[in-house]
Order: C-alpha cells, then sequence, then structure tokens
C-alpha cells in the first residue's frame, strides 16, 4: 500500500483527490520542496522547510501547520511507505475557491505529498552531461520555489530535443542556472555561480557545495557572468536535490564548448557523498 498526504492528512493514495477550485489547478498558485532521502533518512530537511516556509511569506501564504508538525508529518509519509532511497514531495497551495485572479487571505492552504523511490544516477554522476545553452523566459521571482513551472518546463523541453540533459539559462547573456539546476564554472582554482538573488533560486545543493568548497579551501566567487566565458572554463557542473553534483561534458546551442571532468569537480562529488 502506498501512503500520500492529502490536504494535510495521510492516506491511502486511491482515496487522494483534488478539488477543482484547487487555485493550484487554476493559477500554479502555489508552492513546493523536493526532499532527498537516503538509507530512510531526510537529507538537509530543516533547510527544504526554512525554504518552504520562506516561499509561503513571498506569496502571501499563511501556513496550515507548523515547520515541525509538517516535518512529522514528512517522517511519517517515509516511515509509513519505508522509503530508503529516493524524494520526499510536499506542495502547499493557497487554497480552494472559485476561480478568481484575485486571492482572498482567507482561504485555508492545502498541503499535500507523496514519496518515490529514486536510486542515484551513477552514470550521469561518473560520465557527465550535455547541456543546452538557451534564453531565460521566466519571471523575476525565480527565488521562489513555486509549482509554476512552465518557463523552466519550455527550457528542459527545449534542452531535450537537442539531445541534452539540463538547459543552462542566460538572461541577456548573462548566465542565470539550469531549469531545473544550479551552475557552478571552475577556472584557475575558483568556483563562479550567480548570486543568490531573485533571479535563481537558492538551491539547497547549492549551498552545501558551496560550504563544502570553502572547507576544501577553494575561493567561490557568487557573480553573475555572461555566457560567452562558458567555453573557456575549465570544469563545470550543476547541482540539485535529485542531481547532486554532476559534471558537465559539453554546452551546445548558443555556446559550443567541451570540458572534461576535472579533479575539483570530483573532489566535490566525493565530498558531498561524505556529507549525506
Amino acid at each position: 500500500m502506498e501512503y500520500v498526504i492529502d490536504n494535510g492528512q495521510l492516506i491511502l493514495a486511491e482515496e487522494a483527490k483534488i478539488d477543482r477550485n484547487d487555485r493550484g489547478y487554476h493559477f500554479g498558485d502555489g508552492l513546493y520542496e523536493v526532499i532527498r532521502i537516503y538509507d530512510g533518512k531526510p537529507f538537509t530537511m530543516t533547510m527544504h522547510l526554512d525554504r518552504f516556509a520562506a516561499s509561503a511569506k513571498k506569496l502571501d501564504m499563511s501556513l496550515p501547520m507548523t515547520m515541525d508538525q509538517l516535518e512529522s508529518l514528512l517522517e511519517q509519509l517515509i516511515e509509513k511507505n519505508q522509503l530508503e532511497d529516493g524524494i520526499v514531495y510536499v506542495q502547499m497551495t493557497r487554497g480552494v475557491s472559485q476561480r478568481n485572479h484575485l486571492y482572498s487571505r482567507s482561504e485555508t492552504a492545502v498541503i499535500t505529498g507523496y514519496s518515490q523511490e529514486m536510486p542515484a544516477k551513477k552514470e550521469l554522476l561518473k560520465n557527465g552531461i550535455d547541456v543546452w545553452v538557451t534564453d531565460d523566459i521566466r519571471w523575476l521571482r525565480c527565488d521562489i520555489k513555486t509549482i509554476n513551472l512552465l518557463g523552466n518546463v519550455m527550457a528542459k523541453r527545449e534542452a531535450a530535443d537537442h539531445d541534452c540533459h539540463e538547459a543552462v539559462m542566460h538572461r541577456d547573456g548573462m548566465v542565470t542556472e539550469g531549469s531545473s539546476s544550479n551552475l557552478f564554472l571552475i577556472k584557475d582554482n575558483i568556483l563562479y555561480t550567480h548570486p543568490a538573488t531573485n533571479l535563481i533560486l537558492n538551491g539547497i545543493t547549492r549551498q552545501v557545495v558551496i560550504q563544502i568548497a570553502k572547507e576544501l579551501g577553494y575561493e567561490v566567487i557568487e557573480e553573475a557572468f555572461p555566457k560567452d566565458v562558458i567555453e573557456h572554463a575549465d570544469e563545470a557542473f550543476i547541482t540539485s536535490t535529485t542531481s547532486e553534483v554532476t559534471p558537465i561534458k559539453q554546452f551546445k546551442g548558443q555556446v559550443e564548448a567541451s570540458l572534461e571532468i576535472g579533479p575539483i569537480t570530483r573532489q566535490l562529488q566525493e565530498a558531498f557523498e561524505q556529507r549525506k
């Protein structure tokens, strides 16, 4: 039997339902988090739930439970489904009401969630991926982990249509991030990545990798950089909850560059593996 979270309650998956007037269904009016589970234990749960609460505040949403209550509910979901290696997805929409662009602050937010087995993508971690460089067509509040991901979805589809695993996006020539990841370049033993502004999602894995890199003695520069510098990088990789630290072997599209999977990327992978 599979269990899910439906409107804040743990129930059997077959009993779950979504109201047709849920604002998430009409407007993508909601937020979410994806938490990695290793050996039955959640990784960086507190960081994810802190961002969940921060996203709710930015979207003017009232939480229907405390973060301690939500954490307990997610732990029950992991235990009920006997999840060992995978993810937990948790989502909150503003609530259920007749379709209207103007929301009411009296609506009760709806929390749903599920778990999914998802082993590490070992082949990609070892051999790296190709990425497609394209325009960033998203809205200007990418720091909010909203379920309204149409810009990301279109970029990911464009990348896949060109046999690439991920899209790397830029605004007017300045690189932001991947369609579902953060981007790092390495040049002369220095890591470069876009700062945590409204133009990117401040990924939890991004934060962990920056901390690890500094602990290893590497300088990390959080500055926007033009897409033209990609071809001069020594190494590059993406980070995300499901991608962990995945090397990039080739950039395609608006930038063409082939890179070696270098020693710093490998060192960061190993250090991240030990942190799990």
